[in-house]
C-alpha cells in the first residue's frame, strides 16, 4: 500500500504583459480646454491618455507579448473551488 501523502494547495497568479502603439488624433478633443496668454491651445496629457486607452480597448488593436509571463504568489490565498466555478480536482 502507498504511503499517504499530504499537500497544501496555494493560489497563483499568472500576469502576462502585451503592449500595443495606438495613434491618437490631435483633435479639439484632446486639446486644453483654455488657451494660454497668448491664446495658443496645447495638448491636455490626460485627454491624451484617456483616448489612448479607449483605442487600445478596441478589438481591432494589435498587442504583442512583452517578455515572459510573471507567476507569483496571488495576494489573496482562498481556498480552490471557492465562489470561481473551478470544478478541477486538486491533487
Amino acid at each position: 500500500m502507498a504511503e499517504k501523502t499530504y499537500s497544501i494547495s496555494i493560489r497563483l497568479r499568472r500576469t502576462t504583459h502585451e503592449e500595443a502603439f495606438v495613434s491618437v488624433p490631435v483633435t479639439d478633443a484632446v486639446k486644453q480646454d483654455t488657451p494660454d496668454e497668448q491664446g495658443r491651445f496645447f495638448l491636455d496629457g490626460r485627454k491624451v491618455m484617456e483616448a489612448a486607452v479607449r483605442l487600445g480597448a478596441e478589438r481591432n488593436t494589435s498587442w504583442r507579448q512583452e517578455g515572459e509571463p510573471v507567476v507569483e504568489p496571488h495576494p489573496v490565498q482562498a481556498a480552490p473551488n471557492e465562489d470561481r466555478g473551478d470544478t478541477t480536482k486538486i491533487h
